[in-house]
């Protein structure tokens, strides 16, 4: 009988095999970390956290829902004086009911803001009414979602925070991830120094709480960690009050100011 060759082909392919185990071995879950679609062997998306981790790079920003109304507020400040402050917005109204801020990448931003305009407008001409900030905030989540588990793509660089009223007319609070994952809220924070942000809001939280008060302790929660004098022209405030969301005048915000001082 002939002796029998190995076949070179086989023991490229043992050897490719055993090399990307050996290198899976050494480098644990961020050998892993480039693929958005491929669970690492602890079970995690690493381009979901790295994610999370450009929002907690964002500037804070926060929102206390109460009995009468919702407040958002978010630190603006630039990185240079020479910026025109009146053009930098980080807080949009989506509907007359709802609005978003965020904390993480901008540009970002814009395209969910840009998206749930065109759904909301989509359900007021299907059904001739406001969109409901739970339908929206589900809408919103769902692109947030879709952008984890396809290829090509990377989930979106921000946290959103959405203040509205729900349909039965309720103010409400919710919180959006890049997962897609979404909470409803009485009060939290996002963005850098956010485990402190939620720490001081733990302690100064009421049930009977009114949109006033809670104007008020946004904006002492917001100065906890603010580099910086806090002036109007640094923070953004909007509230949903009877039913509609609007954006407060830096006039408006330096009159709460003065207040808290």
């Amino acid at each position: 009988c002939g002796s029998q060759q190995s076949n070179p082909l086989s023991l490229t392919s043992n050897t490719n095999k055993v090399c990307l185990y050996l290198v899976t071995i050494i480098m644990g879950d961020s050998a892993y970390s480039f693929s958005l679609t491929t669970f690492s062997r602890t079970g995690k998306l690493l381009q979901i956290e790295y994610a999370l981790n450009a929002v907690a790079n964002g500037q804070t920003s926060l929102g206390i829902c109460t009995k009468d109304g919702v407040v958002i507020c978010t630190d603006k400040k630039l990185t240079s004086p020479l910026v025109k402050t009146g053009e930098v917005h980080k807080m949009e109204k989506i509907t007359p009911s709802c609005g978003f801020v965020y904390a993480g990448v901008g540009p970002d931003y814009r395209v969910l803001v840009r998206k749930a305009r065109k759904s909301s407008q989509s359900y007021r001409l299907q059904y001739g009414e406001v969109q409901p900030i739970s339908q929206l905030v589900k809408g919103t989540a769902s692109v947030m979602q879709e952008y984890t588990q396809s290829g090509g793509v990377r989930p979106f660089g921000v946290s959103l925070l959405v203040a509205g009223v729900d349909g039965d007319g309720k103010p409400a609070l919710f919180q959006v991830d890049p997962s897609g994952a979404y909470f409803g809220w009485k009060a939290t924070a996002i963005g850098k120094n956010y485990v402190n942000a939620k720490a001081f809001l733990e302690k100064r939280y009421q049930e009977e709480m009114e949109l006033e008060d809670a104007i008020h302790t946004a904006l002492l929660t917001l100065r906890e960690g603010f580099e910086g004098e806090m002036t109007s022209d640094k923070i953004e405030v909007g509230v949903v009050r009877r039913g509609k969301f609007e954006a407060l005048t830096p006039a408006q915000i330096q009159d709460y100011l003065d207040e808290a001082n």
